[in-house]
């Protein structure tokens, strides 16, 4: 599993953090998750697979996406990377939990 640095913090000049990759997906063209501060409040970039047209039917019952927005599909093996990116954009977040 390759990884990268995952505490950023908004305004830190950090700007994208390379958080790691699908685990057992061996290198390159994978599934992956970045941390991004270069904007008000840190923000998380997934890069997965594209959905297909029933799928994103399916989706789209339940919120239709905007045309800047996609649906994909990430292995559930990328839980604990995105758990771990999101603990850090919490922790980076100006915005009190609610």
């Amino acid at each position: 599993m390759q990884h990268g640095a995952t505490l950023w913090t908004p305004g830190g000049g950090h700007g994208t953090t390379f958080v790691g990759t699908a685990p057992e997906s061996g290198g390159g063209n994978c599934p992956a998750v970045w941390g991004d501060t270069d904007n008000e409040q840190p923000e998380l970039v997934v890069q997965g697979w594209s959905v297909g047209e029933a799928m994103r039917a399916t989706c789209a019952a339940d919120s239709p996406p905007a045309e800047n927005e996609t649906v994909i599909r990430i292995p559930a093996r990328m839980v604990p990377l995105i758990r771990q990116a999101c603990d850090a954009a919490e922790r980076a977040s100006s915005t009190p939990e609610l």
